[in-house]
């Protein structure tokens, strides 16, 4: 059973990309359950062990060199380090959210070129968002230099360097629209992509792409911090852009092979799945950005205060 949109004042009810006005019966438990998932996952969640064990590893294997710690000689090795990384750093919060609130969009054309066809321009609208931010930023260190607070690593009396305020500041309103996408997407709140997305069809797409441009802004990953330095030291703000912009590519290839590949294979399978109870495809959309939004949110904002021994939050002994 599931109930549909409430008209918001001023628009004129319709679906969007992750708000499908066909709405779940038990939405409050499943945002209790999303939101519980999210929160355990910042109990268990080892930065250490995803950064050295994986991050560092996948690097090392794409690159046939130590990354860590050695120089980036020249550009063609900058962009080779910035795509290595960028693959690197490929499992993270955002990019799990965004990949698993497109799954509803597989499988509806009866061929397999019209479902690769379907999930190719989602993909191309989310990179031209991820792009644009990634890109901008990196002109951004390539000229501003040494200066960005993200370069810094001086800390205050209070415990907080530049950089990770700067990361608490990115990875918290990214948790916040998040969840607000989640709730949207359960008709707990109006879908505030409603009036843009009326004139701009792909808007949700493209602010998919600025979420995972802007874990560029906050990311604190040792071996992207590494080719930040490199692009500020450069002065060169063509290099930065670059640069930033194949970390970014680096960062959802695998998600996106993976996701073309679903919608080949299993495509058909899941939209009958998604059929079956409409209220589904509003699920996997709530899910999806619940758990990662409150994941982000307690993980950068309040889990951090716990590093800082300000507060008091759970933590696995291996965490």
């Amino acid at each position: 059973m599931v109930q549909t949109a409430k008209p918001v004042a001023g628009v004129r009810p319709a679906a969007t990309t992750f708000v499908t006005g066909d709405f779940p019966r038990r939405r409050l438990l499943i945002l209790a359950l999303s939101s519980l998932a999210g929160f355990l996952l910042t109990v268990v969640w080892s930065a250490e062990f995803v950064d050295q064990t994986i991050g560092d590893n996948v690097a090392d294997s794409m690159l046939g060199h130590h990354a860590k710690g050695t120089p980036i000689a020249g550009i063609m090795a900058g962009f080779a380090f910035a795509f290595a990384t960028g693959v690197a750093g490929t499992f993270t919060a955002c990019n799990v959210a965004v990949f698993g609130a497109l799954a509803p969009l597989v499988g509806q054309p009866t061929t397999a070129r019209g479902r690769m066809l379907q999930v190719v321009k989602p993909l191309a609208w989310l990179s031209a968002g991820m792009l644009t931010v990634s890109a901008a930023y990196g002109v951004i260190v390539g000229l501003v230099g040494t200066h960005m607070p993200q370069f810094s690593t001086a800390t205050a009396r209070t415990g907080f360097s530049p950089r990770m305020v700067q990361s608490m500041v990115v990875f918290g309103l990214i948790g916040l629209v998040m969840i607000a996408l989640g709730l949207a997407a359960l008709g707990l709140i109006p879908d505030p992509m409603a009036r843009i997305t009326a004139r701009f069809p792909n808007a949700p797409m493209i602010l998919m792409g600025v979420l995972i441009g802007g874990f560029l802004i906050g990311r604190p990953f040792g071996l992207f911090r590494q080719m930040f330095r490199d692009a500020a030291e450069s002065h060169n703000p063509f290099y930065g852009a670059l640069a930033f912009a194949l970390q970014s590519l680096g960062n959802i290839v695998i998600m996106a092979v993976l996701f073309l590949l679903m919608a080949l294979i299993a495509g058909p399978c899941l939209q009958r799945w998604i059929a079956a109870k409409p209220g589904r495809a509003a699920t996997l959309v709530a899910v999806a950005f619940l758990v990662a939004g409150v994941f982000t949110l307690l993980y950068w904002d309040v889990r951090i205060l716990a590093r800082r021994e300000m507060i008091w939050y759970p933590v696995a002994p291996w965490a």
